[in-house]
């Protein structure tokens, strides 16, 4: 989403991404990444909880995720070692309205951007 930043702006659309991890560790993934958007946090996944995309994950997931150097609750707080939601990405028209969803639980498999400018592209006409 980062690459196709200037053409969402375009269309006076804005990028938003919402983590479950804790402020500080929010705001080292954007710098890491060098992302140019906001990215929220959403301790104890409240949003996510909202749009129904959270899954709790077991004590075997949890301890592989450790192995890996990922500690979720060190990263996400108590209630994010034992919850994650699912990948998600929504396209928000400005009264509210999702005009464009996509949740996959395979992480690796996301919008593409050029998806979303379509539906940019078709709201603004």
């Amino acid at each position: 989403m980062q690459r196709a930043l200037t053409k969402f702006q375009k269309f006076a659309a804005q990028i938003v991404a919402i983590s479950p991890q804790l402020p500080d560790n929010s705001l080292s993934t954007q710098e890491k990444d060098e992302l140019t958007f906001a990215v929220l946090s959403d301790v104890g996944n409240k949003v996510a909880r909202q749009f129904g995309i959270v899954f709790q994950i077991g004590e075997k997931l949890q301890k592989l995720y450790r192995k890996f150097g990922h500690p979720l609750d060190l990263f996400n707080g108590p209630d994010g070692g034992q919850h994650l939601p699912v990948p998600a990405t929504f396209v928000v028209d400005g009264k509210g309205v999702i005009r464009l969803a996509h949740v996959d639980v395979d992480y690796t498999r996301r919008l593409d951007p050029d998806d979303v400018i379509t539906t940019l592209r078709q709201l603004k006409a």
